[in-house]
């Protein structure tokens, strides 16, 4: 692992997105509530936030952190491209950043998304997992 140490703690703040796209009548199956498996959106938020406490167990060299907050959002959009939105808000008082911690929880969110939903849908795609925001520390980002 990378030595911190001698870094000041401030507090961290990262945000990341990514989306589950779908057909429109599988969006719809989790919308009513409809999946065999249950309420996808609570579990999806669930499994994200569990997701991001568990991140420095699930990748090599990563620190573990205590986490100060984490959210999981998800939006279920209907236009052309039918899918859900997950945005993770992931924040921290520390020496290091909690992007891993916010892009973790939006991958675990739309894993579950993906399994719950698959018995409606195989063709479902996991994609445009990416760092929002990341603030705190010596440098800040900002992506649109």
């Amino acid at each position: 692992m990378v030595d911190v140490g001698a870094k000041n703690d401030t507090e961290r703040i990262a945000i990341a997105k990514g989306e589950v796209r779908m057909k429109k009548e599988t969006l719809e199956l989790i919308r009513a509530g409809a999946m065999k498996k249950g309420d996808v959106l609570t579990t999806a938020k669930l499994a994200g936030i569990m997701g991001a406490k568990h991140t420095s167990d699930l990748i090599p060299l990563c620190h573990p952190l205590p986490l100060t907050h984490i959210s999981v959002d998800l939006e279920l959009k209907d236009d052309e491209a039918p899918r859900v939105e997950i945005t993770a808000t992931a924040r921290t008082i520390g020496k290091t950043g909690v992007e891993m911690e916010a892009l973790t929880a939006v991958s675990v969110a739309a894993l579950t998304i993906y399994d719950m939903a698959k018995a409606a849908e195989k063709t479902m795609q996991i994609t445009n997992i990416r760092l929002i925001e990341k603030h705190g520390g010596k440098s800040d980002v900002v992506n649109p």
